[in-house]
């Protein structure tokens, strides 16, 4: 039996709450809990690579891109997201890989309109090899700053895809007896990269050696995966707003998205801070302070 047909249709969730970790050799507990959502689809990934028992050796290429939404706003969490693309579909927007594909209008999410942007969410989540989006709550970014939140969730998305995709790749060396290895290429959109767990994901089997990691400035409008990833971050972002909004109708938050707007601040002023604003931002401190 190949391994195909032994793993036909498996998609595996990915679904976790962090509630602590490892912080630059630093043990910390977060101040609220980060959840991370998503999923690997691994009948994709075989039928991509053509994994079979007559290999001895095969290598699974992988190209990973990261965005986030929200480091801007006043309000809410950063929301940061992986996804991959079928190798096909994966690459830059100026050669149109996404040329007669159901994501033939994907680019950086900041050019498409919101209508746009929703009609695409669900076709990346259905056409992705694998995602997970994070959820960086305000609690975690006044705890460590908006950059470190965001580096955070880049992380956690990255090493939650490449664990999930190792633990996978080991029950495939098990039933086809022989040796597959990953090897991954992680495009970060901005101009710096996180700082990943090597040792956690040496554990599985993924040495460092094996994770090239690099940042792309404007990445969102120049590579697929990163766009992938900047509409799963902007819309599921969005929704978290929209939640916010039904709760909270007198703040506007379904206008403004809690980006510091004239109307946000008046609605701060009148009605006060809530517990999903960010206290570190400076609007919000002050409006703390003066009350």
């Amino acid at each position: 039996m190949s391994i195909e047909t032994c793993l036909e249709n498996r998609i595996i969730p990915i679904n976790s709450v962090i509630e602590h970790l490892d912080i630059k050799g630093q043990y910390t507990n977060l101040a609220a809990s980060v959840h991370l959502i998503g999923q690997l689809n691994l009948s994709k990934l075989l039928s991509q690579h053509q994994i079979n028992t007559d290999q001895s050796l095969d290598v699974l290429s992988l190209q990973v891109g990261v965005d986030e939404a929200g480091r801007g706003p006043l309000l809410g969490s950063v929301n940061v997201a992986a996804a991959i693309l079928p190798s096909a579909w994966s690459g830059l927007i100026e050669a149109q890989p996404l040329q007669d594909t159901p994501l033939a209008i994907l680019t950086d999410s900041k050019q498409l309109s919101e209508k746009k942007r929703d009609s695409l969410y669900p076709l990346v989540q259905k056409h992705a090899i694998g995602y997970v989006v994070a959820d960086i709550p305000a609690a975690v970014i006044d705890q460590v700053n908006i950059l470190q939140a965001t580096m955070l969730g880049m992380r956690l998305c990255t090493e939650a895809l490449l664990e999930v995709i190792a633990s996978q790749t080991a029950v495939i060396n098990d039933t086809t007896k022989a040796t597959h290895r990953v090897q991954a290429q992680i495009l970060f959109d901005g101009n710096r990269c996180p700082d990943l767990d090597y040792a956690k994901l040496a554990t599985l089997g993924m040495d460092k050696s094996a994770i090239d990691c690099q940042a792309w400035v404007k990445g969102d409008a120049r590579h697929t995966s990163i766009a992938a990833a900047s509409i799963l971050a902007k819309v599921s972002r969005d929704q978290t707003m929209y939640e916010l909004d039904s709760q909270h109708p007198q703040y506007g938050i379904a206008k403004h998205k809690g980006y510091p707007t004239k109307a946000h601040m008046q609605a701060i002023q009148d009605y006060g801070v809530l517990p999903e604003h960010r206290r570190s931002f400076g609007p919000v401190r002050r409006a703390l302070e003066n009350k």
